[in-house]
């Protein structure tokens, strides 16, 4: 068993943060009735509470429900221009593409005002979606509008091995609960360019979507706008890639990450106004295979105007940073502990955060059942204190020689090292920082206490928990 740490944590960050439909009167000839499948293939969750932006946690073995649309075609390939398609009954899409179709659409307006009967039909296989690509199908569309007013209706929405969805200056705008303004699912990739999107919808209403089975979406410029709460600018159960985009949030996180799934960000401009700016975890709802979460960042700009900038729970997380900036208004930069997902006593969090070329500002924050691992180097400053509260689990901070820590309060670490040994890239600023001399990886220290430029002390403590 390992012997334990007690270790808080507060420190680092300073940046800044914002980030981000049809056939005229046509019908198809095979629109369909709305039916319920007799496949078990639907949602096996544990009923479990809901994160930021997902569904609520699954109802079981309940079967998924298929439904109608304006404009189907099934397999076979088709063009269509300055179309009109709307859609407004139950569980009605207005644009379905099935079986290994392939449809494009430019120039057009799409729409649909119909509810969904099964909030989890529509966020995993896509019930109800304005545009719909299943079973291996591709959509390409440019020049559109789309927009959807119904509960559980999303923008466009790619769900099965080989489905694809291409959106280019496209405009998406979804305004219901439940209603993301993109989602892939079990396979289903997107891929945007210029697309904006915006949402309203109070609850599982992000902007850019992956959910049950994981999907992959990729997005070049454009902008992300939701105004309801737990409506995220992306939500990642899947892979998202987004650059040169503007991502902003009125009452959610910017970004959310969900197990063992990744979002990337590259020269974005992203900002959330309530929650925090990135939120890692596990739900165990059943939407996401259970691992390490994964959150970059290369260049662009974050703001977190409440709570952590970095917040994780219930999961293991890495944090990559390199040359953005970072701007925390809470003064947290990251903070990692227990919520209300997972077990008791085992549901904290180990978090890897990699600083490359940053100017950090904001504290470090950990709860005696998690772990950090601070590793900055090219120039990276950090301004702050770490584990204030000596209550972490475990700390360890890895500093080159180019890089330096600006101390703004008593900090505790279970490990230090250093490429200066001389620790002339610690500036104490009168405070002390507490090691532990008995873990090995402090050896070099010499269980010493060792004099900080500013004034303070880098001191050994056996006694650390």
């Amino acid at each position: 068993m390992k012997r334990k740490f007690i270790i808080p944590v507060c420190m680092l960050i300073t940046s800044s943060l914002l980030f981000l439909n049809g056939c005229g009167s046509a019908k198809s000839s095979n629109s369909a009735i709305a039916s319920v499948s007799t496949s078990t293939s639907a949602s096996s969750g544990n009923n479990g509470p809901s994160g930021p932006g997902g569904q609520p946690g699954g109802a079981g073995n309940t079967a998924a429900v298929t439904g109608t649309a304006t404009y189907t075609q099934s397999g076979n390939s088709a063009t269509k221009t300055n179309q009109t398609i709307t859609a407004a009954k139950a569980n009605e899409s207005a644009v379905k593409i099935t079986n290994k179709g392939s449809y494009t659409l430019t120039d057009s307006k799409i729409s649909t005002t119909g509810n969904s009967s099964s909030m989890d039909s529509s966020s995993f296989y896509g019930l109800n979606a304005a545009v719909l690509a299943e079973s291996g199908s591709k959509t390409t569309i440019s020049n559109t509008t789309i927009t959807t007013s119904g509960s559980g209706a999303n923008g466009v929405f790619a769900t099965g091995t080989g489905s694809t969805a291409d959106l280019t200056d496209v405009k998406i705008n979804c305004t219901a609960t439940g209603a993301h303004g993109v989602d892939a699912t079990l396979g289903g990739v997107l891929n945007l360019k210029n697309v904006d999107i915006s949402t309203a919808g109070n609850g599982a209403s992000a902007a850019i979507a992956t959910d049950r089975g994981g999907g992959t979406i990729n997005a070049a410029g454009g902008t992300v706008t939701t105004t309801g709460t737990k409506s995220p600018g992306i939500y990642s159960t899947g892979n998202i890639t987004v650059s040169d985009a503007a991502i902003k949030t009125a009452a959610s996180e910017a970004v959310v990450i969900e197990g063992k799934n990744s979002a990337a960000v590259m020269n974005c401009t992203i900002s959330s106004a309530k929650n925090w700016g990135v939120f890692i975890y596990q739900s165990f709802s059943g939407d996401a295979e259970t691992g390490t979460g994964n959150f970059t960042m290369n260049g662009g700009s974050i703001t977190a105007n409440e709570g952590p900038m970095f917040y994780s729970t219930n999961t293991d997380a890495i944090i990559n940073l390199k040359g953005a900036v970072i701007n925390a208004a809470s003064g947290t930069l990251l903070k990692a502990g227990a919520d209300q997902w997972g077990t008791k006593g085992s549901n904290g969090a180990t978090v890897t955060l990699n600083a490359d070329s940053e100017n950090l500002a904001g504290n470090i924050v950990l709860d005696n059942i998690s772990s950090a691992k601070l590793n900055f180097k090219n120039c990276t400053i950090l301004k702050g204190a770490i584990n204030t509260g000596n209550t972490a689990k475990s700390i360890t901070v890895d500093l080159d020689k180019t890089s330096t820590w600006q101390v703004t309060g008593t900090s505790y670490l279970s490990s230090l090292t250093d490429d200066d040994t001389s620790l002339a890239n610690i500036v104490s600023n009168g405070n002390t920082i507490y090691y532990d001399s008995s873990a090995s990886a402090n050896s070099w220290l010499g269980g010493k206490t060792i004099s900080l430029a500013g004034g303070g002390k880098l001191c050994p403590v056996t006694s650390m928990k």
